[in-house]
């Protein structure tokens, strides 16, 4: 099992989770997907390579925030190097759509 994979899991397990959005039968792939929508964005690839060497980038999916934008199901998706938060996306399952969410956090 890879990072990415893990990261997934991991949301699915968070305690008290209440998930207003369906996760599909396809589920971790699914996750995965959302994950890798934002992990091969152009800006996220070149933020990812200018970070220190041995910082890790980590793509933290928040299945405890889900957002209806539009009629449509979206989670917020945290990326952080160096324990600093670089940017929040907020990401479709499955990854169809990725955007950088500028709303303040908590917001």
């Amino acid at each position: 099992m890879g990072p990415l994979e893990r990261v997934a899991l991991a949301a699915l397990a968070l305690p008290g989770a209440t998930l207003a959005c369906d996760i599909p039968p396809e589920g971790s792939s699914l996750l995965r997907a959302a994950v890798v929508a934002v992990k091969y964005l152009p800006e996220t690839e070149a933020w990812e390579k200018s970070l220190p060497a041995g910082t890790p980038a980590q793509f933290i999916l928040h299945l405890d925030r889900p957002r209806m934008i539009g009629g449509t199901c979206h989670w917020e998706l945290e990326v952080r190097g160096g324990g600093e938060t670089w940017k929040r996306f907020v990401v479709t399952p499955g990854g169809g759509r990725a955007v950088e969410d500028r709303r303040a956090p908590g917001g």
